[in-house]
């Protein structure tokens, strides 16, 4: 079977928690992620744009860096950067060809019982490719949580926390402390931790754990730019939030400066002006209509899309919404309502996708009666009805979603 092919068909087997797979195929490659540094960033929302604004300032300090995202828009190569760059197919076929005699053997010796998932597996073909590109540092976003995500098989020279919100409570817990513990599972001894502005129960949980791991803790917030300087620096990524978002990237990049990985304020500054991370508060248009595509994907990311809206003055928009099954969709809508005039609910392209028809039954419970809702299963059908209201046009909810629209709008 083609390695892509059969990465793709692992998807399947859904998600699985824990790190003895990922271990075990670690070790068949020969530990490929001990060749090279990393930082290794979690978080509820906002861990892409810290890896992206992270990613750029160490190129522009001059180092080989490379960065580990997922989930990707459109193609599979945009999980894995080298040098600012997506890697090619042929590259990325070869390291999944070795994972896959990898996996087939440890199911042979009977290390392994069961096929790894999808992601376990893109997770050792990252670090395969980064140690056969020779990179200096590579920066990590985790999956899913923290403490059992593929990712956290590496010692990191600096781990961050970006933000604690509610997200995937079926496999984080209920609370803000258990999501915490989760994601503060990416603690090590003796690697420093700098955390994002979190809830106060929250950033309780993270300081005990550092304080058992003997972590240093470095606690951050918006004012660090103004302090070292970078207050007036025009943020590449737009939205409020980005602020605390770029002062955890200046609080890992100090960190890994005391640790003797020199990166300068010049690179820094570049680091948060040139970031680019596509589809999130990105401007297209369509058919007459300006687009904003956002993949703001739980209520915390609603919220700061709505404070966006309001900040630039887009009321009245035509919400075009597509999302997962295991989402708060109702907590979405309602933090949402006060900048819809209409909602076109669609169904992303995605397994766990849920229907149009659902979504905007749960629409119309949140929005109230004098704003229409219609449901269109294909999502360039629904761009289209959304197009015909002749408003502006705000599509959010998955980025399962944003990246085929991205894809029909490019």
């Amino acid at each position: 079977m083609d390695p892509i092919d059969f990465l793709f068909s692992l998807e399947r087997l859904g998600m699985k928690f824990g790190l003895e797979n990922i271990n075990a195929l670690c070790d068949a490659l020969g530990r490929p992620e001990r060749s090279f540094r990393s930082v290794h960033v979690a978080g509820t929302n906002g861990k892409g744009s810290v890896t992206a604004m992270l990613d750029t300032a160490l190129r522009a300090a001059g180092l080989r860096a490379a960065r580990y995202t997922s989930p990707h828009l459109v193609r599979l190569e945009e999980r894995f950067v080298v040098d600012g760059r997506e890697i090619d197919t042929a590259t990325l076929r070869h390291a999944l060809g070795a994972v896959q005699r990898g996996v087939e053997a440890l199911l042979k010796s009977g290390t392994l019982t069961a096929l790894p998932t999808f992601f376990e597996c893109a997770t050792a073909a990252a670090f395969l490719i980064f140690r056969e590109a020779g990179v200096d540092i590579a920066v990590l976003e985790v999956g899913l949580g923290g403490r059992l995500d593929a990712t956290n098989v590496v010692r990191p020279v600096v781990a961050a926390i970006t933000s604690i919100d509610f997200d995937h409570q079926a496999q984080l817990g209920d609370s803000l402390t258990s999501i915490a513990r989760e994601k503060a599972g990416i603690v090590k001894s003796n690697v420093p931790l700098v955390c994002g502005p979190v809830p106060a129960d929250a950033q309780a949980v993270i300081d005990e754990i550092c304080a058992e791991r003997d972590a240093p803790v470095v606690h951050v917030t918006e004012a660090l730019l103004a302090e070292r300087g970078f207050g007036a620096v025009p943020l590449a990524l737009q939205g409020r939030h980005q602020r605390s978002n770029a002062a955890v990237a200046v609080g890992v990049l100090d960190e890994l400066t005391r640790q003797g990985i020199r990166v300068a304020d010049a690179a820094i500054g570049r680091g948060l002006a040139e970031a680019s991370w596509p589809g999130r508060l990105e401007r297209r248009s369509y058919r007459g209509s300006d687009v904003l595509l956002d993949a703001a994907h739980n209520p915390a990311g609603a919220r700061a899309l709505t404070s966006y809206l309001q900040e630039i003055g887009w009321t009245g928009v035509t919400l075009l919404f597509g999302a997962m099954r295991d989402k708060d969709v109702a907590g979405m809508f309602r933090a949402l309502a006060p900048v819809c005039a209409r909602v076109v609910c669609t169904t992303a392209p995605a397994p766990r996708a849920a229907r149009a028809a659902e979504l905007a039954a749960s629409a119309r419970e949140a929005v109230g009666e004098g704003v229409p809702v219609d449901a269109v299963d294909d999502p360039a059908t629904a761009l289209e009805r959304a197009a015909a209201a002749r408003t502006r046009i705000v599509a959010a909810g998955s980025i399962f979603l944003i990246g085929p629209l991205r894809d029909i709008l490019r």
